[in-house]
């Protein structure tokens, strides 16, 4: 199994991660290809390693000018499926991984452990190392940052902790891993986007998009409109007039899916309450109180509430 420089395929890692991200590729029907962010930042292209060096440069305020000095570090096919629009690369000794995010995930810290743990245990099965040994084994050390460029109201920098997800709390810091969710939406972390020209050209584009479909465009029109634009503006030195076919499909894909994965998680959020209502509808609890718990309309409260009345008089028919 082999990541250094290309794809991560193959060994017990892969086949675990695999297994666990199915359930929920396979629910959602994803079939990502590249996004917009990987494509800029996550290529072998000349000029894609120039802004991931902007990039780094700018989040860790160094100075290296050479592109070359990266290791770029893609997960892709069904990992990157689940885990879209992800790369990750060494520099120093750091193990550096960058992901952006269009919708709000507390589970970031627990996939970015998932994430670290294959890389980790990769390199270490690259390099002959033993972990049974009596002698330590050096790693990398990690930094794991989302990029957030959703619609719900963020900080402009927000520490994600595994320890959140804790059945039993357990405020020790002995089992920790942060995810550095960085916002960047207009407004926030502007003078990120001042030291990163592509990202700060990313956003605007994005944010551009975004303003279209608030202002009631479809999704084709907004995202079409906003690339012309962009193009006009130059924005990532003509990366977009090249690619612009390539950055339509890229953007209506990512979009689309967005909306569906909205409409999903609406459509199960109403069903658990209207679950629970039914729960509290067969405890004799008020429809008025219910509505109030389950933030249900009373009206739909009061529907269901008829509907087990009238299971009730079937069942009783001889």
């Amino acid at each position: 199994m082999s990541t250094r420089g290309g794809k991560c395929e193959g060994g017990p890692g892969e086949k675990y991660l695999r297994r666990f991200y199915m359930a929920e590729t396979t629910a959602y029907n994803r079939e990502y290809k590249d996004t917009l962010f990987r494509a800029i930042f996550g290529k072998e292209d000349e000029r894609s390693k120039k802004w991931r060096l902007n990039l780094y440069n700018a989040l860790n305020d160094t100075n290296y000018t050479n592109p070359d000095d990266l290791e770029l570090t893609t997960l892709e096919n069904v990992i990157c499926i689940s885990m879209k629009n992800d790369l990750s690369f060494l520099v120093d000794s750091r193990m550096n991984l960058y992901e952006e995010q269009s919708t709000y995930n507390p589970n970031m810290p627990l996939r970015g452990l998932m994430y670290f743990s294959l890389l980790y245990q990769t390199r270490i099965s690259e390099d002959k190392k033993d972990l049974y040994g009596s002698t330590l084994i050096k790693i990398p050390t990690p930094k794991y940052v989302v990029f957030y460029i959703g619609d719900r109201q963020a900080d402009d920098i927000t520490k994600l902790k595994l320890s959140d997800a804790f059945i039993v709390p357990d405020k020790s810091g002995d089992f920790e891993w942060t995810a550095t969710m960085i916002n960047i939406n207009e407004g926030h972390n502007d003078s990120l986007g001042k030291k990163c020209k592509p990202l700060y050209d990313y956003i605007r584009y994005i944010s551009r998009i975004k303003k279209n479909l608030k202002a009631g465009m479809k999704s084709d029109n907004a995202i079409s409109e906003a690339l012309e634009w962009a193009i006009k503006e130059n924005f990532l030195d003509g990366y977009l007039a090249e690619q612009k076919a390539e950055v339509e499909a890229m953007l209506l894909t990512e979009f689309n899916q967005e909306n569906y994965d909205n409409n999903r998680r609406e459509e199960g959020a109403l069903q658990r309450a209207e679950e629970d209502a039914i729960e509290l509808l067969k405890e004799n609890i008020p429809a008025e109180t219910i509505a109030k718990c389950v933030k249900l309309p009373l009206e739909r409260v009061l529907e269901l509430q008829k509907n087990i009345n009238a299971k009730k008089v079937d069942s009783k028919k001889p």
